[in-house]
């Protein structure tokens, strides 16, 4: 669940980017990587770390041109930080390529087979994004043939027939060097990417494409709308606008997940106000406290902050209770659901969060959070708010049970590491050692959501109910990837040059 980001300006996007890249921070804080476009070189920074930490202010002189695209890594599998797989990744053929990607790939082993066998390409790293990349390519190489010209309708047939390769979640920004910026997005939508224009004094018109439209008013830039499922867009270095459907079948089915927990809350989000849908989801949560929990024994509602706080507030309301902040944040630790490995999150738990005991004391507590997936966190909050001498803590999760493995861009690859998974309700309870838990109903939270937007014709529900909308994944699928986890760890190192591509147009 990464962030991406690209420009086509007539100012130079060095800083627009970075700054574009810190209110992205919260999809990824493995890495970071910038590249822009300057003439027919490309320059690139990246490695691993925070955006403030990776990029100094030589780095970012060196980032010269009014073109370019970056991106935040989230660490899909769990492993340890490598800059070998930081993003963009580059190809140098055909005209020179960088790429930036959002989500996951489903076929990825037979893709980079493939590339190897018939193209002849070789794949460097363990990440899916190398692939789609390398894909891109040799569609482009195959479209123009022999031609050393590329027309625009070239880039949307490349990318139509990438579409019936691939499958899976993406959401990406591109560079080719010499013509413009591509952007597209998966056939069902799965990974979020909005577009945002900015016309200046004397009329030019630029462009941004990102993950979240939060990125948008914060650069002066103001949203204009989805990229719709499917959909590719071309921008010109001239700052010329091209779109083009290139998908045989599309259907709208966002990840819910995104609206749980992934995105900011003041971003909207294929048509969805993400602060809305979470207060929304604190209504129906709050109904369901009411037939689960004994609600006259709860003095107080908090929310684990920060992700759960529109929820918790109308579900006190809703209850008639109390909504207290019991819970204060170390805002400079990152969060913890996106943090590689177990150890790393029980001991960041206790950094990030401090109980207020005057607020807890003699109390039953109701403790609201958006999901509960590990159930490391969860139960690291329970013993803290006992601690601080709580009578009874009750939790309550705005997201139904995270029981199935997300194949799609978020890190939940096996079955093992989810608490919901051959647990029921009580079971689940114990283990977290609160004294009741109540979950979000999936109809409930997908009602809320398509409520605000009735063009979605569903969603991507699968580490709810494991129906998979790519419709490729099986038991097979999922045990192979179990198997697979942790298998692949590249040594660190930073990644920084300036690459020099020859001009392949007439």
């Amino acid at each position: 669940m990464c962030g991406v980001l690209g420009m086509v300006a007539f100012e130079p996007v060095n800083q627009l980017l970075y700054d574009g890249l810190q209110v992205l921070q919260h999809r990824g804080q493995d890495a970071a990587g910038i590249v822009t476009a300057e003439g027919e070189m490309l320059h690139m920074h990246k490695d691993t770390g925070m955006v403030r930490d990776v990029f100094r202010t030589r780095d970012m002189r060196n980032l010269v041109g009014n073109a370019g695209i970056a991106h935040v890594r989230y660490p899909t599998a769990g492993n340890a930080a490598s800059s070998a797989e930081a993003q963009p990744f580059y190809v140098n053929s055909p005209f020179g390529i960088v790429l930036a990607h959002n989500g996951n790939l489903t076929n990825t082993e037979e893709l980079n087979a493939n590339l190897c066998r018939r193209y002849l390409r070789h794949i460097n790293t363990g990440s899916d994004s190398e692939v789609l990349l390398n894909v891109l390519a040799s569609e482009l190489q195959h479209v123009i043939g022999s031609h050393s010209k590329l027309e625009v309708a070239d880039v949307f047939d490349a990318v139509a027939a990438l579409n019936r390769q691939v499958r899976g979640a993406y959401g990406v920004v591109s560079l080719i060097s010499g013509y413009g910026m591509l952007a597209f997005r998966d056939p069902h939508g799965i990974r979020p990417l909005v577009l945002g224009k900015h016309t200046d004094e004397v009329g030019r018109t630029a462009y941004i494409v990102s993950s979240e439209s939060i990125v948008f008013p914060n650069l002066g830039y103001e949203l204009v709308r989805d990229i719709a499922p499917g959909e590719a867009v071309f921008i010109g270095f001239n700052g010329e606008f091209h779109s083009r459907q290139c998908a045989e079948a599309s259907r709208l089915l966002p990840c819910l997940f995104e609206y749980v927990y992934f995105a900011r809350p003041d971003s909207v989000m294929n048509g969805v106000s993400v602060y809305q849908a979470r207060l929304d989801m604190g209504v129906t949560l709050a109904e369901k406290v009411k037939r689960s929990l004994p609600v006259g024994e709860i003095d107080v509602v908090m929310p684990i902050p920060d992700t759960s706080r529109p929820s918790a507030l109308q579900l006190a309301m809703h209850l008639g209770k109390p909504y207290r902040e019991g819970l204060i944040k170390n805002r400079y630790i990152g969060r913890t659901f996106i943090m590689p490995g177990q150890a790393t999150r029980k001991k960041s738990v206790r950094q990030k969060l401090n109980p207020i005991d005057s607020e807890v004391a003699g109390k039953s507590v109701l403790l609201v959070d958006d999901s509960i997936v590990r159930g490391t966190t969860s139960r690291e909050i329970v013993e803290m708010v006992r601690a601080a001498g709580a009578r009874k803590v009750y939790f309550a999760s705005a997201a139904p049970e995270v029981r199935y493995p997300n194949v799609y861009g978020i890190d939940m690859h096996t079955r093992n590491e989810l608490i919901a998974s051959g647990r029921n309700i009580e079971q689940i309870a114990i283990e977290i050692s609160a004294d009741g838990v109540v979950f979000q109903d999936l109809g409930d939270l997908e009602n809320v959501v398509r409520a605000l937007n009735p063009a979605i014709e569903g969603f991507d529900s699968s580490c709810f109910n494991g129906c998979y909308v790519t419709g490729d994944i099986d038991e097979g699928y999922l045990k192979h990837l179990e198997r697979k986890k942790d298998s692949n760890t590249v040594p660190a190192g930073q990644m920084e040059h300036s690459i020099r591509v020859d001009s392949l147009r007439e």
